[in-house]
């Protein structure tokens, strides 16, 4: 009997898994100080794997899924996880939300290729070896 338990540096979650429901991009767009309201505010979430997540004072990246598209938020501290029966659940505390700009290119640079939640094409530089992987 084996399981798969993926280590991971990002908590990427719907709005169905624990994303908060009431930030959204338009309003961060339209009034970026009204997102300060979620910072060191602790959220519940559930994903449907196994994953450890990094714990503090090493932060995760927190990405809002979409669809099947990555949107980047900021950066989370996983405070409780639970790995267990093919799902891990836990809580988690936002610590930083960027800034709309930052936003966007953090979401473009590096989400996987074709999963950005924006139409943008990255400007990083990557090997040819790492285009045809992508």
């Amino acid at each position: 009997m084996g399981s798969i338990i993926e280590i991971n540096d990002t908590l990427k979650i719907s709005k169905q898994r624990g994303f908060p429901a009431d930030l959204t991009l338009e309003q961060h767009v339209e009034d970026s100080s009204k997102s300060r309201w979620f910072l060191n505010k602790r959220f519940k979430f559930l994903n449907p794997d196994e994953r450890l997540y990094h714990r503090p004072p090493a932060r995760v990246f927190l990405v809002e899924e979409v669809g099947d598209r990555w949107l980047y938020w900021g950066n989370a501290f996983i405070l409780e996880q639970t790995i267990g029966g093919g799902e891990t659940s836990g809580v988690y505390e936002i610590v930083k939300i960027y800034d709309p700009e930052f936003q966007r290119r953090m979401t473009v640079e590096e989400s996987p290729h074709g999963k950005s939640y924006f139409n943008d094409n990255p400007k990083s530089l990557l090997p040819e070896v790492a285009l045809n992987v992508l």
